[in-house]
């Protein structure tokens, strides 16, 4: 391996990633290539023989592409999934090039600094205690398995048990109740051992919000039992919060611990528009969100905040003869799961300082003026029936079909199949309350009033050829 050299590699790979960037704004934003295709171009055969580096990587240009959504693009609407900073890309990219073991002080110590400052940025601006704990972790997921190891470490040691050292058999059972639950709070609870038959998905009322009777009953029912109460804070389909005012002092006064899944919804404290909607949420034991969503940093970045350092520390961290520890450096691997990771703390550093407080704060407000103006837009097309208006950044609306034989659900999967191939804007579907709808999620930095007026274009277009097409069918 002779290949010492990285420019010509790396000037390669920039002018790729400049011409994706440059290009989100008139491209396919969904997929061109089939998973046929893909999989034919990138199955090449593995050889004996070396390869350049810049070989191995103008290949992987050619073979991925129309297999790489436009996702970073201000026209994407689906999921919950925001763009990318510049800073933020670009520090992303030294991080790499850096190659940090993000794991001890000892073996990154810039990444640590850079992580402990940035994760006190981020409580500042979230309205949290200083006094808080967090941990840099892959995402929202890894954020709801750290916290909720966090408060099984606390409700257990107050029941007399040491799960880190007995394990889970045996163990006092911990019931879980939660406000309208992501998926990712199920695989948690697998995860560590609590078990999916322990918690209880509470009826939410007619704004998807969990009444405070309703939580009281609950937690009624599962007296003797340690808890842990999951509230929401921007639901994934509505965008909508939870009354932690009320809630969070009842779950107390039964001595639950109370978890926040703030996924995008806890960003809303930047914004003076919004932060109300978080009126009372700092009493709760621990919040979970994600960077890669409305911080707009790249992928693998989320972020698990605790109130309780020391259950959150007991149930992460360890020592080892052969590891190095600084008496007055902060350990990563004492507030998250990994080991080996990667200075995730960079791009977030950067794109905080990109932003500043008044920049986040704008990119909130403008994001859910866009979800709003989207929604009105789709609205006003014939056929279209608007579901729920943004609370935030979050909205859904269907497609009514014109046939006979109307079968709306079904027809709203095709007209969305068909937006998704125009390749104008990009939009997924859910099922609400029992009716299959399109979701509207806006958290992209780019995304513009042009970019609005193009999907709203774009779906009013494919809306009237799904509709003659099935009226001719018929």
């Amino acid at each position: 391996m002779d290949d010492l050299d990285f420019r010509p590699v790396l000037e390669l790979a920039l002018r790729s990633s400049l011409n994706h960037l440059t290009t989100l704004e008139t491209g396919s934003v969904g997929a061109t290539s089939t998973l046929q295709d893909l999989r034919s171009r990138l199955n090449r055969p593995f050889l004996d023989d070396s390869l350049s580096s810049e070989q191995v990587v103008q290949d992987l240009v050619v073979d991925t592409s129309g297999g790489i959504l436009g996702s970073a693009g201000g026209r994407f609407f689906a999921w919950a999934i925001g763009g990318v900073l510049p800073a933020a890309l670009a520090a992303d990219w030294l991080t790499s090039a850096w190659d940090q073991n993000a794991a001890l002080y000892s073996c990154g110590p810039a990444a640590a600094v850079v992580e402990e400052i940035a994760g006190d940025w981020l409580k500042e601006l979230l309205g949290l205690s200083a006094t808080c704990s967090i941990g840099f972790v892959s995402g929202c997921q890894m954020a709801h398995v750290t916290c909720l190891a966090a408060a099984r470490h606390q409700l257990l040691q107050s029941q007399g048990w040491n799960v880190e050292r007995n394990g889970m058999a045996g163990a006092p059972q911990i019931k879980v109740l939660a406000s309208n639950r992501h998926g990712s709070i199920e695989r948690a609870v697998r995860l560590l051992g609590i078990g999916e038959g322990n918690v209880l998905d509470l009826t939410l009322d007619e704004t998807e919000r969990l009444r405070p009777e309703t939580l009281e009953v609950a937690l009624q029912g599962v007296t003797g039992h340690p808890v842990i109460v999951i509230l929401q804070a921007g639901d994934l389909n509505t965008g909508s919060f939870d009354d932690y005012r009320k809630l969070i002092p009842l779950a107390k006064h039964y001595s639950a611990w109370v978890h926040l899944d703030g996924a995008f919804g806890l960003w809303v404290g930047a914004s003076p528009n919004y932060k109300h909607l978080l009126d009372g949420f700092a009493d709760a034991d621990s919040w979970a969100t994600d960077g890669h969503k409305w911080l707009n940093v790249p992928y693998d970045c989320g972020y698990a905040i605790v109130a309780h350092p020391e259950a959150h520390r007991g149930a992460m961290s360890l020592r080892a003869s052969y590891l190095v520890h600084d008496t007055e450096a902060r350990y990563q691997i004492d507030w998250n799961p990994e080991w080996s990771r990667r200075g995730r703390g960079f791009p977030t550093y950067a794109a905080l300082r990109q932003l500043g407080r008044l920049g986040l704060g704008e990119l909130i407000n403008r994001c859910c003026r866009s979800a709003s103006r989207l929604v009105e837009g789709l609205g006003k097309i014939p056929g279209v029936e608007i579901l729920w208006r943004p609370i935030i950044n979050q909205g859904l609306v269907r497609f009514l079909d014109p046939s006979p034989q109307a079968n709306h659900d079904r027809y709203t999967d095709a007209v969305i199949k068909r937006v998704i191939a125009h390749g104008g804007a990009f939009f997924m579907g859910t099922t609400w309350r029992s009716r299959r709808a399109m979701r509207i999620s806006v958290m992209n930095w780019r995304t513009s009033e042009r970019d609005i007026d193009f999907a709203i274009q774009t779906v009013s277009e494919s809306v009237s050829v799904e509709s003659a097409e099935t009226v001719f069918s018929k």
